[in-house]
């Protein structure tokens, strides 16, 4: 069963869930009450969390598919309202990280990161807040962001570039969105533990050498920041970003080995 009902009433839509944040996320949600539609690029994924969160006492439907493409995006907002009646928490979390070298980065990935981490997120923000819009009730929006849209990271020009973007989108939509009642914040995530990093025999022991709290995020940390941001506790906040790395942008050393 759901630990509270926190989120009681309340119907969110998470992208890129099946596992990482975007799941941890999803699964908090649920605990506390909310409704909620899954989405994943990778359908086995997608099915596999949204199971794992019904079996936990939660109320979660699958939804795999591109995030990155406006119709499904379109789709996907009504398939939460046919499943749910409403669409209250929206958390933009699907995102993809190409490393490459400046001089060689070539424009297909260049086109994949921006697709998916700024079309996706910025169509996906637009059809939620259409949607809180003509419900007239408001609601809350979080985008992902990253401590590397505060600082210069190896290899990450274009990846960069879009986190930056997603934390001036945050700020700009308050003129928009703060009069139908609807926040928009981001969070920023540093370095963190996921299926992903974890791969990386060096990653625990260089980020936590370098992180001023001594270890990098837990995929809890960030959703707890997340829960936060689109809670009734942060009714008043709107167009920030929260920084979760343990004191890393502070002081910036480069992740050597």
């Amino acid at each position: 069963m759901p630990q509270s009902n926190t989120y009681q009433h309340q119907v969110a839509l998470v992208t890129g869930a099946g596992q990482g944040i975007g799941f941890a996320i999803a699964r908090e949600l649920a605990r506390q009450g909310a409704a909620v539609l899954l989405n994943d690029l990778d359908h086995t994924l997608a099915k596999q969390a949204a199971e794992t969160i019904r079996q936990e006492g939660g109320t979660c439907l699958a939804y795999p598919g591109d995030a990155s493409d406006v119709t499904f995006i379109a789709d996907m907002v009504q398939t939460a309202i046919a499943a749910f009646g409403k669409l209250t928490i929206v958390i933009a979390n699907a995102g993809i990280t190409i490393f490459g070298d400046f001089f060689d980065y070539n424009p297909e990935d260049f086109e994949r990161v921006m697709g998916l981490n700024l079309r996706g997120s910025f169509f996906l923000t637009q059809a939620a807040a259409r949607q809180m819009r003509s419900q007239g009730s408001g609601g809350s929006i979080l985008l992902m962001s990253s401590v590397v849209g505060h600082q210069a990271h190896p290899g990450l020009a274009a990846y960069s570039m879009t986190k930056a973007a997603l934390e001036m989108l945050a700020k700009n939509l308050v003129l928009d969105l703060s009069p139908h009642g609807i926040s928009i914040n981001a969070v920023a995530p540093g370095a963190t533990l996921t299926e992903r990093t974890t791969d990386d025999p060096t990653y625990i022991p260089i980020w936590s050498r370098i992180t001023p709290m001594g270890r990098p995020a837990t995929v809890d940390d960030i959703a707890n920041a997340a829960l936060f941001l689109v809670s009734p506790q942060s009714r008043h906040i709107t167009g920030q970003s929260l920084i979760v790395d343990g004191g890393w942008t502070a002081v910036s050393p480069p992740p050597v080995a």
